[in-house]
């Protein structure tokens, strides 16, 4: 029995040491959070205002990760594939996109510097924040579209309505389109001010990506995220579905 219980801790041992990175922030039996995706957002020496450029050496220097399935997890479109990299200071948390694209969706003719309701019906790329993950039905949603158009939000399910439309984060937020390459990337930066946080190393937060693709209705659109919720219909707002984003330096 004593052997059988080491050969057991040996191989248990060995199974966890194997586990792939992205399982690394695997949750614990009592969190209601079920994700184990994992993004580390790197320190970044100084501010700097976007500008949409990702080819910045700070860029160059940080985790990327990419997603290109539907909400289940279950389909592939890899003529959408997305990366997202994540940089923060003292001040601001930082989040830049790489998007593929066949054509674009967009509203026509809006002011950019006015906040776009229902920008969700269009292409977009998504950034669900909780700064808090003891309260899991609160965190802030940030969207932006290829043309810059864009909609900030702070959600609280156990409210109706759940989002409110009034607050405003400040963010700023910078887009570009390469026509040629069929890319559109956007680079953005969130004031932690807004989000009553303050960040240090090691710190963790709960996140998701998102992005909306493609013309007519819901039907017939794609709706991809990074940490898949499964479900019949799709539904970005599954906070227990959120994976981790970790503070390093």
């Amino acid at each position: 029995m004593h052997k059988f219980l080491v050969s057991f801790f040996l191989l248990a041992t060995a199974l966890v040491q194997a586990l792939p990175v992205k399982t690394a922030s695997a949750t614990n039996a009592d969190s209601p959070y079920t994700s184990q995706l994992h993004i580390a957002s790197t320190f970044a020496m100084q501010d700097f205002v976007p500008d949409g450029n990702l080819e910045k050496d700070v860029w160059r220097q940080t985790q990327h990760v990419s997603f290109d399935t539907d909400w289940t997890g279950k389909r592939n479109f890899p003529e959408l594939a997305t990366e997202v990299a994540s940089l923060w200071t003292e001040k601001f948390v930082y989040f830049a996109f790489r998007c593929k694209y066949s054509t674009l969706n967009v509203y026509e003719g809006d002011d950019s510097t006015k906040e776009r309701w229902g920008l969700w019906d269009r292409d977009v790329v998504e950034v669900f924040l909780n700064p808090e993950p003891a309260r899991l039905n609160h965190y802030y949603e940030f969207e932006v579209a290829p043309n810059n158009q864009w909609v900030d939000l702070e959600i609280d399910l156990d409210k109706h309505p759940f989002n409110e439309a009034a607050w405003d984060s400040d963010f700023e937020h910078v887009t570009r389109i390469d026509a040629k390459r069929h890319i559109w990337i956007c680079e953005m930066r969130i004031p932690l001010s807004a989000l009553k946080a303050k960040l240090k190393t090691g710190e963790v937060w709960r996140i998701n990506f998102f992005r909306a693709d493609g013309q007519g209705d819901d039907a017939s659109r794609k709706f991809l995220c990074w940490s898949s919720v499964p479900a019949s219909k799709a539904n970005f707002h599954t906070p227990t579905r959120f994976g981790t984003i970790r503070f390093v330096r």
